[in-house]
């Protein structure tokens, strides 16, 4: 087995050499969208996008790489990310990675398939984004060094990778958040199920921040790996891979196809993925209110507010951009 790194280095690095955490605002390439009572949401234009690389093993380290050193520290910057409710502060950290082809995983949790690779030769790729880390109680060890936590990152692939990854002497990030109480990490909620299981889903977020809503933001994510923003609350009531797709996404012949208006069921959706990051909107239908239709309950996850469950009449008014769909998963 080869590495890509002295084991004396490795060791230095971990035991000797300062880190330097950078507090940040805002997280590349996520996607938001927000909306409150009478108004559409928003969703910013980029697409989540990770190369799909098979995964060969439990480590998170593929060694077949030729070596690659890098010195230097990590550098403080600081990031401004401006929504539709003005600038604002969602903490960050900026690490320098170690060696070559680390495995970025879908959960915290080795075993879980791959999402995406870091590599020390490819530009931007030499560095991560961390927004929070967990303790999964499983110790990676790589040249000596060994860690229990697994760090969430945000750039430059999205995902999870072990912070034996990362050049820092601790064993876990400093300066970066645990959640879930460092214990075990929540499983994300697996593919397919029925309407009823859906929408049991969707009612999580109401009371899971300790009792209350997850609030909405377009740059975090959640303890279950998906998004805080409507599309990735979506992308989990439905099971779909972490962190979530977006809203024109949703629309997707792979994921739903359209129906009528009159013809929706719980768990069926109403669409709006026309326009740009300032009108875009998805919420999850659970029942109609009346025989008349005139309006319904739904679950969202609406901006400047977090979870919502409330009475709505998004794509029920003539010439609304709501659009129903029913996700294909349904096949009632």
């Amino acid at each position: 087995m080869t590495h890509s790194i002295s084991r004396n280095r490795r060791t230095l690095l971990r035991k000797v050499l300062p880190a330097i955490a950078a507090a940040g605002i805002g997280a590349t390439g996520l996607v938001g969208c927000s909306g409150g009572d009478g108004t559409a949401g928003h969703d910013t234009n980029k697409a989540e996008k990770a190369g799909k690389v098979a995964e060969k093993g439990a480590t998170s380290r593929d060694t077949s790489a030729k070596s690659s050193d890098k010195g230097g520290g990590a550098a403080l910057k600081l990031k401004t990310t401006t929504g539709e409710f003005g600038t604002k502060a969602a903490a960050t950290a900026d690490f320098p990675t170690w060696g070559t082809r680390w495995v970025v995983h879908q959960t915290a949790d080795t075993s879980s398939p791959s999402v995406g690779m870091l590599n020390k030769t490819a530009p931007g790729q030499d560095r991560i984004t961390a927004d929070f880390q967990v303790d999964t109680g499983k110790k990676v060890c790589e040249d000596g060094a060994c860690s229990t936590y697994m760090a969430h990152i945000t750039g430059p692939v999205n995902g999870f990778v072990s912070v034996v990854a990362v050049d820092i002497p601790q064993d876990s990030l400093p300066g970066v958040p645990v959640q879930n109480g460092g214990g075990e990490p929540p499983r994300p909620p697996q593919p397919g199920g029925s309407r009823a299981e859906a929408l049991q889903r969707a009612a999580t977020w109401l009371t899971a921040d300790n009792g209350g809503r997850v609030p909405y933001s377009q740059a975090k994510v959640w303890k279950d790996g998906y998004r805080q923003d409507c599309s990735g609350y979506v992308s989990m009531a439905l099971g779909l891979q972490a962190p979530g797709t977006n809203t024109v996404g949703l629309t997707g012949s792979s994921i739903t196809k359209p129906i009528a208006v009159n013809d929706l069921r719980p768990g069926d959706l109403l669409i709006d993925a026309s326009g740009n990051n300032n009108t875009r909107h998805v919420v999850m239908f659970e029942k109609w209110n009346d025989a008349a239709h005139t309006s319904y309950t739904s679950y969202e996850q609406r901006g400047d507010f977090g979870t919502d469950h409330a009475t709505r009449r998004y794509g029920l008014e003539p010439g609304s951009e709501y659009k129903p769909y029913r996700p294909l998963k349904f096949t009632d």
